[in-house]
């Protein structure tokens, strides 16, 4: 077992690396998506999708 070990370690550090890697990218979008952010990054002003992703709130009544 430890010779198995020692023979792939590069390998077993370079997964562990890109594991951590996206867990971080995954743990970022989805602190943005609840903080209310784009996902994109650029904002939705002038985005052709602005109505798919964000539709419109209703209006009240009775202001």
């Amino acid at each position: 077992m430890l010779t198995w070990l020692m023979e792939n370690m590069a390998t077993i550090i370079i997964s562990a690396v890109l594991v951590l890697v996206v867990a971080a990218i995954i743990v970022s979008m989805v602190r943005s998506k609840r903080k209310g952010k784009s996902s994109c990054g650029c904002g939705c002003a002038g985005c052709a999708m602005n109505g798919a992703c964000h539709p419109a709130k209703p209006e009240t009544m009775g202001k």
